[in-house]
């Protein structure tokens, strides 16, 4: 099987029905994205496919086949503006603690920015229901919250 991660085709020689975090993490070897839970409960596996945020823990290789995958490690090169803009929002408002989280909370909120009408702000309303679903242990959710809005304000 191919799939295009991080836009560079790569071969996989491994069940269709393994999930995406496995493939990422053990046969690819890209490890920011992060096991959490397996359930599709708390996002800290988030990838985007075709653009589309997606909890990689129970999304099987097969689904990603013909589609651009993108983890961290490429959301947060500095290649994509939005990224970008994220990315230096969370070290501005000192979003991580522990950070385990962190790849799959910027994964949704670089998905979430992506899918706004342009020049428009969120709303904190818009933001906290974007990132519903996204659990961070160490309860960081005012300064994730803020620095979406930061980074919006930053892509306008």
């Amino acid at each position: 099987m191919k799939l295009v991660v991080n836009n560079r085709e790569v071969a996989i020689d491994a069940d269709p029905a393994m999930p995406l975090l496995w493939a990422l993490r053990d046969v690819i070897g890209l490890t920011g994205t992060k096991f959490g839970c397996g359930a599709a409960q708390c996002g800290a596996c988030t990838v985007h496919l075709d653009g589309q945020a997606v909890r990689s823990c129970i999304t099987p290789i097969s689904e990603a086949e013909g589609k651009n995958l993108t983890t961290i490690e490429a959301a947060t090169d500095g290649t994509d503006r939005v990224g970008a803009a994220v990315h230096a929002a969370w070290l501005k408002h000192d979003v991580a603690q522990c950070g385990y989280c962190q790849s799959g909370q910027i994964m949704s909120a670089i998905a979430f920015l992506k899918s706004q009408p342009r020049g428009k702000p969120p709303t904190t309303a818009e933001i906290d229901a974007a990132m519903d679903g996204n659990i961070c242990r160490c309860g960081t959710y005012a300064r994730i919250r803020a620095a979406i809005a930061d980074a919006a304000r930053t892509i306008a």
